[in-house]
């Protein structure tokens, strides 16, 4: 997807730009904790250094945040265009776009930050095991030997900005999104909006259902088995779902597939 955006004039529009970032932030954050988890299951170590662990936690804690809040702005850039058609290029501008992203990365960032840094600060001086397949913030608190629940409302109230908060934002645009597509006369902007809208759509539930799920339950309530299953939505299958749904889904993806195609393999 980075690379057909790259390669494809007709898809240098703010809409793709942000998908290309939302891909690149997809293949970091598969690449933290997959490969790790593979090679412990084909080589039976399933060890991992203390600093690793904190290397590992930084980067997914930070891209799933960062995730979770460009989902948000590609929302706001459907609602603008949708609902504000004659002013997208002033809401939607080169540098907004940028601000954008760069928002999404320092965000990211310093949330994951702040967490690795407190979470490896800590005393662990119970069992070593971690019950997960990679290395889970909640779930390394169960092997911390003090009392840790300042920190676990801190776990809650920063999943409440980055995940509740961004969701709570996504639904109230496309609320008005479909509202404006439903008093749409042209019956081509309908099916176009439609088409556009419910590819987002699709991700969005697919990351932040099993997301949101997982982080804002109280402690009492979760399961080291049930987390364990639910990781696997927003760690494996939705980065890896994310650029076939894009592919698969769009018109404008797959008629600049068969351009990119035509280029390297022209005919005779």
């Amino acid at each position: 997807m980075i690379g057909l955006i790259l390669l494809d004039p007709r898809l240098h529009t703010p809409m793709y730009f942000l998908l290309s970032q939302l891909s690149l932030m997809d293949l970091m954050y598969i690449s933290t904790t997959v490969p790790k988890m593979a090679y412990n299951f084909f080589s039976g170590q399933k060890s991992i250094y203390f600093l690793s662990c904190g290397v590992q936690s930084f980067f997914f804690v930070t891209m799933a945040s960062s995730e979770a809040l460009l989902l948000a702005a590609m929302a706001y850039d459907r609602f603008v265009a949708i609902c504000h058609p004659l002013h997208y290029h002033i809401h939607m501008s080169k540098k907004m776009c940028v601000k954008m992203i760069l928002g999404s990365w320092t965000l990211g960032s310093l949330n994951g930050l702040v967490h690795t840094l407190y979470a490896l600060h800590l005393p662990y001086c119970r069992s070593r095991a971690i019950g997960h397949f990679y290395c889970d913030i909640p779930t390394m608190m169960l092997l911390v030997c003090t009392d840790t629940w300042v920190y676990e409302y801190m776990i809650i109230f920063s999943a409440v900005l980055v995940l509740l908060l961004p969701f709570l934002g996504i639904t109230a645009s496309y609320g008005r999104v479909l509202f404006v597509v439903f008093h749409m006369r042209s019956k081509e902007g309908k099916r176009k909006a439609f088409a556009t809208c419910s590819t987002h759509l699709t991700v969005v539930i697919f990351y932040y259902a099993p997301f949101g799920y997982n982080y804002l339950r109280p402690k009492n309530l979760r399961s080291p088995a049930e987390d364990k299953k639910l990781a696997v939505f927003y760690t494996i299958l939705t980065p890896m779902l994310n650029p076939i749904i894009y592919s698969l889904r769009n018109k404008e993806v797959l008629g600049a597939m068969r351009r990119v195609y035509g280029m390297f393999n022209p005919r005779k």
